[in-house]
């Protein structure tokens, strides 16, 4: 996609996919009053091995002094990130996630994660690559779950993410189903909007009930 954006001159994605800092981008929500739902890092990390931290301490001054806004933060450097957070305060309106798509890179980040006294921490199970089988998910949050998406998509099978509902559900967590992405439940590849949402037939679209601003 970012060599997809360069191409087509969109601002912003001049370097292509090479790690690039957008200082200038701190300021909108600053300029924003209207309570808005932001995620930091679309397509990339903000606990990547190279950015400076005196450039992260500038994102979260952003969030801290914006508390109308909620923000987003998704990692697969869950150690770098609850590092980073040692001896400081995470703002109460900062929502700190981990990326956990399979159990030999994604289920040790929970850990790291529940390490942060976040107000909010969650795991994006996408794209969901195996039985997660059993886990724990005391002080997360959120769950969210999906298949993957492309030409080269890879099958979530049903029985792996309704393990994930049934242990949110028995756990106390919210669960969010976000698609299936580009391989349906019946196994065969068709266009995510065909494949749909609903899982076992249910739409599940729970979210934390803890609002900001």
């Amino acid at each position: 996609m970012a060599v997809r954006l360069k191409a087509m001159g969109a601002p912003g994605y001049e370097s292509g996919f090479k790690l690039t800092l957008h200082r200038n981008r701190l300021q909108q929500p600053i300029k924003r009053r209207k309570p808005t739902l932001y995620f930091v890092n679309s397509m990339s990390d903000l606990f990547h091995e190279n950015v400076p931290p005196a450039f992260i301490d500038d994102v979260f001054d952003v969030i801290a002094n914006t508390p109308q806004h909620t923000y987003q933060i998704l990692t697969k450097r869950a150690d770098i990130m609850r590092d980073y957070f040692s001896g400081k305060k995470v703002p109460r309106n900062a929502w700190l996630g981990v990326s956990v798509e399979d159990k030999e890179y994604g289920k040790p980040r929970i850990d790291y994660l529940r390490d942060i006294d976040a107000h909010v921490r969650f795991l994006s199970v996408e794209p969901l690559l195996e039985d997660l089988g059993r886990l724990d998910l005391s002080g997360i949050h959120w769950v969210i779950v999906g298949g993957e998406s492309g030409a080269k998509a890879r099958l979530m099978e049903a029985g792996w993410a309704l393990n994930m509902r049934d242990q949110c559900l028995e756990q106390g967590v919210d669960f969010f189903f976000k698609q299936w992405g580009s391989i349906g439940e019946d196994g065969q590849r068709r266009s995510k909007k065909q494949n749909g949402r609903k899982l076992a037939g249910q739409q599940w679209d729970m979210i934390p009930a803890i609002s900001v601003g």
